[in-house]
């Protein structure tokens, strides 16, 4: 049995993290074995995703299989968009200028505030009452 050759790359957003495989193949996307049309119904969330393809001019030449956990869908389809940009990186290291020009290498840590004690949630207060 020949082994399988793939590229690995490590995504996050929020506090999803979603682990990528690009093997050779014809654009298929495969997320926690669902096809990412199934899982992200929104067209927001899939043109995120498959933007480091399309940007790279790949779409047609791997294949992604993904696992994502944590997070809701808007932190999970920017954790693969990251994860396949840093696994593109792996396959061919001349594509790191172009993905780095559409800002997909680098991650967004961006996350929920804490909630402070005294307060309703991070920042909103209580009602004040003058008397």
């Amino acid at each position: 049995m020949e082994k399988q050759t793939y590229f690995y790359g490590t995504g996050r957003r929020k506090t999803a993290v979603a682990r990528v495989r690009l093997l050779p193949g014809n654009g298929d996307i495969i997320i926690n074995g669902i096809s990412y049309e199934e899982l992200f119904p929104r067209p927001e969330h899939r043109r995120t995703i498959v933007q480091p393809l399309l940007v790279t001019d790949c779409i047609t030449k791997f294949n992604a299989v993904v696992k994502v956990t944590g997070s809701g869908i808007s932190g999970q389809s920017g954790a693969v968009s990251h994860g396949i940009a840093r696994a593109l990186v792996r396959a061919d290291e001349s594509l790191k200028s172009v993905l780095r020009r559409y800002g997909l290498l680098t991650r967004d840590s961006r996350a929920k505030e804490r909630k402070k004690y005294g307060l309703k949630r991070a920042r909103k207060a209580p009602q004040y009452t003058k008397r």
